[in-house]
């Protein structure tokens, strides 16, 4: 069983950077790739990027890369996502997830409750 816990969403001009953390309990954690999805206000849950267990691979959007980049630390049972250069249509409420490293939601097993990034122009 994991359990994740999101942090660091808030309010950001445009241009302006966040970094959200997702805090995962569990003993298996290390072993499962870790995604971040985001769902905007009336729209359906986007995928936004992911990362190997290892740490090794990861894989973005279109829409974010060279903006985004996702880290994690095993030891500390964490995966961060640095947004950089953050633009209003990032804003979103925004999911991490453990599971099998793909690009749809269902690839995934556990996820976090979610986290609020408002970005305004």
């Amino acid at each position: 069983q994991v359990q994740l816990v999101e942090s660091g969403g808030g309010l950001v001009q445009a241009g302006g950077s966040l970094r959200l953390s997702c805090a995962a309990s569990g003993r298996s954690f290390s072993s499962y790739a870790t995604g971040w999805f985001r769902q905007a206000p009336g729209k359906e849950r986007a995928f936004v990027g992911t990362i190997s267990w290892s740490g090794a691979n990861t894989y973005y959007v279109d829409s974010v890369k060279g903006r985004f980049t996702i880290s994690r630390d095993n030891a500390k049972n964490t995966v961060y996502l640095q947004m950089n250069n953050l633009k209003p249509e990032d804003t979103a409420v925004y999911y991490c997830a453990a599971g099998d490293g793909s690009r749809v939601a269902g690839g995934y097993r556990y996820w976090g409750q979610g986290t609020q990034v408002t970005v305004s122009s």
